[in-house]
């Protein structure tokens, strides 16, 4: 392990670019929404924001000198050496910083994957595996810069790693695993070509960046850059309270995520637009639902308004909106707008007209009651007209 460290500019002084940090804190907040996409020109800090992101992310427990970050607490999740550990109670826990592992832009599959070793492999079982990047950044970030580059090759292993939350190596017959479960994190530059569509879809959000036309936010971008360079830890000192401040935050929010729900009007308006849109993944419900519920944990809230379903709506479907491959992806915020609007009033005049009907139906049952003659119960004896009464 080599002593120098990368410096990075801390997240909370990145100027604008709201949207990009957005994404990046509810994907912190919960992996589950599969990650981010970055579009934008160069020099819009999207790398910059993303390696800043690792300073507010907590530390991991993990199980010690386990090349595959595996969970202590979580067996099911381990791989075969720790598992073996758990089984005869030898597991020790360590803290990790949480891994945030760079693709480099020529990564071989071996690389990526991890290189195996057959003869080793038939007797040693995973001990052969020499662990790759997917190996590295299991329970944390896997950040590819210019991802629309990669080779298509080492994109499909990605893909098949990031659906299954296992990477599975297989040389000659002989198959090792291990958990991969990471939140992927792309950027690129649509000027160097689009990104494949089946990649496309697995990002859970995408944001486009532009560079800033404000002219003091500019100023403030060139002093902050300036002030950083000339005293990096001095700088980084000034941003502690609000980094602290934003990570507490997230934290928070990621606890209070179990607690978070949602009605089924706002998901059927969701389904309903999205059917609006012309959305033809179904992966988009899913992502739009857990982006919802996160915005809810983060602004401290336990149920989800239609606030965030449509800023969800906004960060989740803008790339699942193309009609034909290879076209820059678009959304038309008005129509969704429009769309989610109508939809909302619809099931709210049906909720009110299934309420107007049962009070209706209940006020008319009360007066057919009231309404049928009495005289035959003067006609009965009393035990009778208890048991009547009683049915009644």
């Amino acid at each position: 392990m080599h002593h120098l460290k990368r410096k990075t500019i801390p997240f909370t002084s990145i100027v604008g670019q709201d949207d990009m940090k957005f994404a990046l804190i509810l994907n912190a907040i919960n992996p589950r929404i599969g990650g981010v996409l970055i579009r934008g020109d160069k020099g819009t800090a999207k790398s910059t924001a993303v390696r800043a992101l690792a300073d507010l992310l907590e530390n991991i427990l993990v199980v010690e000198n386990c090349p595959f970050n595996c969970d202590p607490a979580n067996p099911e999740d381990m791989c075969d050496l720790c598992f073996e550990k758990h089984e005869k109670n030898q597991i020790k826990a360590v803290n990790h910083k949480t891994p945030v592992v760079d693709l480099p832009l020529g990564a071989t599959e071996d690389r990526v994957v991890g290189s195996l070793n057959v003869e080793r492999a038939i007797k040693e079982g995973i001990k052969a595996l020499e662990p790759g990047i997917l190996a590295a950044c299991n329970r944390g970030i896997l950040y590819i810069d210019e991802v629309n580059l990669l080779d298509d090759h080492v994109a499909d292993v990605l893909l098949d790693s990031a659906a299954m939350g296992v990477n599975i190596v297989e040389r000659e017959g002989v198959s090792v695993a291990h958990p991969s479960k990471f939140i992927l994190v792309g950027t690129m530059n649509p000027e160097e070509g689009e990104i494949r569509p089946q990649l496309l879809d697995r990002f859970g959000l995408q944001v486009s960046v532009v560079g800033i036309a404000d002219v003091d936010q500019r100023m403030q971008i060139a002093k902050n850059a300036e002030a950083f360079d000339a005293d990096p830890d001095g700088f980084a000192e000034g941003c502690i309270e609000s980094q602290e401040t934003l990570k507490e935050r997230i934290s928070s929010a990621r606890k209070n995520l179990r607690n978070v729900s949602m009605s089924d009007d706002l998901l059927r308006s969701i389904a309903s637009t999205c059917i609006d849109l012309g959305v033809k993944t179904h992966r988009a419900e899913i992502v739009i639902t857990r982006t919802a519920k996160t915005i809810a944990a983060y602004e401290g809230r336990t149920e989800v308004i239609s606030e965030d379903v449509k800023k969800a709506m906004e960060l989740a479907l803008s790339h699942r909106m193309r009609s034909r491959p290879f076209e820059p992806p678009t959304l038309n915020k008005e129509k969704l707008e429009k769309s989610l609007t109508q939809h909302q009033h619809e099931h709210l005049h049906e909720h009110e007209h299934h309420h107007e009907h049962g009070h209706q139906h209940e006020h008319h049952h009360i007066q057919k009651q009231e309404q049928k003659p009495r005289e035959p119960y003067a006609q009965h004896d009393s035990s009778e007209k208890g048991v009547r009464v009683h049915q009644l």
